[in-house]
């Protein structure tokens, strides 16, 4: 049997990147799953490409009436949601005295109170339903300590492992497992700003800092989303029943905890 033959999952900020590598490792499981993404046309292709166990839904979670518009739909069209991924994110990067409060407040917004008020909706669905559901928030070894240059988005995902926890201790009683991965370097068209942002701000040529994060990894190269997928399906499955509230490193031994 497949493990999550049945379960509806919403992911948000799958159209593409690590989401969608979630996505499609579910559907291969048997879920049926929710494409959750502000670009609604992109969410549509990606949900035409996995195949009709995909549905797109245009969501906004920084926006309050979005995030519940999408778990509306997600009970009219799957009949609840038994797993949320909260993957939506965002990256920026400058040294502490040139941090923005415009940066500052986009960040939080969407990587803190975003998985909040996602998480938060999505639960009072879960009670509702009363058939228990597993919460995982993408977190990063970035929210593990802070780097001189990443100081905002560091602070993000360390809050993102302390809501794990303190959610994860509270929705337990509901049969709500809350729990985290936080990846370590992971490849994608991400990494090209990523990368873009370290040139500029240590004075390096494009492409040299991809290149030696990835050379410092225990594990001799950068992820791939795919090497997450397995985490992702086993926290939203039954296999996990009795893990609360933890966060799970994901990332070729760069971190030890």
């Amino acid at each position: 049997m497949k493990r999550l033959e049945g379960k509806n999952a919403l992911i948000t900020g799958s159209a593409r990147g690590i989401g969608r590598a979630f996505a499609e490792a579910y559907v291969r499981e048997g879920a049926r799953v929710a494409i959750a993404d502000i670009n609604l046309e992109r969410a549509s292709a990606t949900a035409q490409k996995i195949g009709p166990a995909a549905y797109a839904v245009q969501m906004d979670v920084t926006q309050q009436a979005s995030i519940d518009a999408a778990i509306a739909i997600c009970v009219k069209e799957a009949g609840g949601v038994d797993i949320l991924v909260n993957n939506a994110a965002l990256f920026d990067l400058q040294p502490i005295v040139e941090i923005t409060r415009e940066s500052y407040d986009r960040l939080f917004s969407i990587n803190v109170a975003g998985t909040l008020f996602t998480l938060q909706a999505a639960a009072k669905q879960m009670i509702a339903q009363g058939r228990g559901g597993k919460i995982i928030n993408m977190a990063s070894q970035a929210g593990r300590r802070g780097e001189a240059l990443v100081g905002v988005y560091c602070a993000t995902k360390a809050a993102v492992i302390s809501l794990t926890q303190s959610a994860g201790l509270n929705l337990i009683k509901h049969g709500i497992n809350v729990n985290a991965i936080a990846p370590g370097v992971v490849d994608g068209e991400h990494w090209d700003g990523v990368d873009a942002l370290f040139a500029k701000y240590e004075n390096r040529p494009l492409g040299e800092k991809k290149r030696l994060v990835g050379a410092e990894v225990p594990f001799g190269r950068m992820g791939t989303a795919d090497d997450l997928t397995g985490m992702a399906i086993f926290l939203a499955s039954q296999e996990s029943n009795y893990i609360v509230a933890q966060t799970y490193n994901v990332d070729g031994g760069n971190w030890m905890s």
